[in-house]
C-alpha cells in the first residue's frame, strides 16, 4: 500500500511538472495596440498592425484598443496598459516633457520609439453653407476641435494661437471625436470640424459625399510661428470631393511609441515586421504609403526601445 502511494504520489508530481512546463512552453505574448477612434487613420492600421503581430511573432495575442488616441495612448503606455501606440509628435514631445496643460500627470519616463510613420495634416472643414473659408471667419461659429486633451486638440491649440484666435471667440466649441463631429455637420448642428489626421480620412471623405464642403487654409506664415515638429505642407486638390485647389495646412509627424517594460525582441520584431508588411498596411489605409524606413528616426521625440534599435543597426541607420 505505502508502494502504490509513494507511486501516486510520484506520478502526480511528475503531472504538475509537465502541467507547469506546458503552461510555460504556451505562455503568451499579450500585444495591444493603442489607436484612435474608429473613424481616424490610427484604427485601420491598427487593425492591420494587430494582424502582422499576431501573425508574425510567436505566441503572440493581439488586440485593437480603440481611444481618445495620441495624449490617452501615451498615458497608458506609461500605466503599462498597451505594448505599441500611435502618436503624434508634438504629443510625445509635451508627454516626455511631463506638459500637464496637455493632459500628462508628470514627466512620462518610460516611452520609448519605435519608428516615425506618416504625417499628420491639419484639416479644417467647414459646410460651404456656413459660409466659412478662412481662419478668421469661425469666429462666432461652432467648430469641433477633436476629443479632449487628444493629439488633435493640442494641435487646435497652436493653430489658434498662431492665428492669434481663441476658443472664447467661437460661437461654440464642442470636443468630439471626429465621426460624430461629421454627423454633427451634416445635420446642421455644427459648422465646422478640425482633424488632424492622414490624407484621405474616412471621415472628412463621408462629410464630402454628404454635403458641399470648404477645406479651411491654415497659411504657411502661422505655421511657421508655431515652429517644429509642425510643417507647412498642402492637402492637394481632390482629395476630397468638391476641393478644386490645393489648400495650404500644417501638418505633425506620427510616430509608434512603446514602453521601457517590453522586452527588447518583441520591440525588435514589431520594428522589424512593420517594415516588412508595408504593403499590408498600405492596403488598410493610404496614408502607411508615406511610411519610409529611411526616416524612420526623424524627430523622434523620445529614446528609441533599445530592440529597436537591434533592427536599425541591421539595416545601417545607426552606428
Amino acid at each position: 500500500m505505502r508502494n502504490f502511494r509513494t507511486k501516486f504520489i510520484a506520478a502526480g508530481a511528475l503531472s504538475l511538472s509537465l502541467g507547469l512546463g506546458a503552461v510555460s512552453a504556451t505562455a503568451q505574448e499579450f500585444i495591444n495596440v493603442l489607436t484612435g477612434g474608429t473613424s481616424g487613420v490610427y484604427y485601420p492600421l491598427g487593425v492591420a498592425l494587430s494582424e502582422i503581430y499576431g501573425k508574425g511573432i510567436e505566441g503572440a495575442r493581439t488586440q485593437v484598443q480603440a481611444t481618445k488616441a495620441s495624449v490617452e495612448n501615451l498615458n497608458l503606455l506609461q500605466q503599462g496598459k498597451g505594448e505599441i501606440a500611435f502618436a503624434l509628435g508634438d504629443a510625445v514631445k509635451l508627454a516626455a516633457e511631463g506638459n500637464t496643460e496637455a493632459g500628462y500627470p508628470g514627466k512620462l519616463d518610460k516611452l520609448r520609439g519605435i519608428a516615425a510613420i506618416y504625417h499628420n495634416y491639419i484639416q479644417i472643414v467647414a459646410s460651404k453653407e456656413s459660409g466659412i473659408k478662412t481662419l478668421a471667419d469661425l469666429k462666432g461659429k461652432s467648430l469641433s476641435v477633436g476629443a479632449p486633451a487628444s493629439g488633435t486638440e493640442l494641435n487646435a491649440r497652436a493653430i489658434f494661437a498662431a492665428a492669434g484666435l481663441k476658443y472664447e471667440d467661437l460661437g461654440r466649441v464642442e470636443y468630439l471625436p471626429f465621426a460624430e463631429s461629421v454627423e454633427l455637420i451634416k445635420n446642421r448642428q455644427l459648422d465646422a470640424t478640425l482633424q488632424s489626421a492622414g490624407l484621405g480620412v474616412a471621415s472628412i471623405r463621408d462629410l464630402a459625399t454628404s454635403v458641399p464642403i470648404n477645406v479651411v487654409a491654415v497659411p504657411a506664415e502661422d505655421v511657421a510661428k508655431i515652429g517644429s515638429p509642425y510643417l507647412s505642407v498642402a492637402i492637394p486638390k481632390g482629395t476630397y470631393e468638391g476641393q478644386t485647389e490645393d489648400v495650404a495646412t500644417a501638418a505633425v509627424g506620427n510616430f509608434l511609441i512603446t514602453h521601457a517594460d517590453v522586452s527588447d525582441e518583441t520591440a525588435y520584431q514589431m520594428t522589424k515586421l512593420l517594415f516588412e508588411n508595408l504593403d499590408q498596411l498600405a492596403a488598410a489605409h493610404a496614408a502607411a504609403k508615406a511610411i519610409d524606413i529611411a526616416k524612420a528616426l526623424d524627430g523622434m521625440p523620445v529614446p528609441l526601445h533599445p530592440g529597436a534599435e537591434r533592427y536599425y543597426k541591421e539595416k545601417g541607420l545607426v552606428k
